[in-house]
């Protein structure tokens, strides 16, 4: 029996073939076959101008961040160096002078 892959948004692993597509019935997402494809060869991470990040570049925020936990923000332009991409939410994990380890979304930086 072939096996379908899981849902990409939900990774529910209910999914069925509707005509030319993937659908989940739990989260009602729709999706080809082809995409599948693309996905299963690695994430892609890009920044606020759909430029591609890789592990190590540097990128610069583009607007002010919050902290949680801290009444300080990460003001605007802030250079960011030696990133790292990983697969979840927050996609950039990094290091910050004066606020230490980080997490941040690709679409609040543009690459450097």
């Amino acid at each position: 029996m072939n096996e379908l892959p899981p849902c990409p948004v939900c990774r529910s692993p209910y999914t069925y073939e509707l005509e030319s597509l993937l659908v989940c019935p739990e989260c009602g997402h729709e999706w080809a076959v082809a995409e599948e494809v693309v996905a299963a060869e690695g994430f892609v991470v890009k920044d606020s101008n759909g430029s591609t990040l890789q592990n190590g570049d540097s990128v610069v925020t583009i607007k002010n961040l919050p902290v949680k936990g801290t009444s300080q923000s990460i003001k605007a332009g802030t250079k960011v160096r030696n990133i790292r991409l990983v697969d979840s939410d927050h996609n950039i994990d990094c290091k910050i002078d004066g606020f230490g380890a980080m997490a941040l979304k690709s679409e609040f930086v543009k690459k450097a």
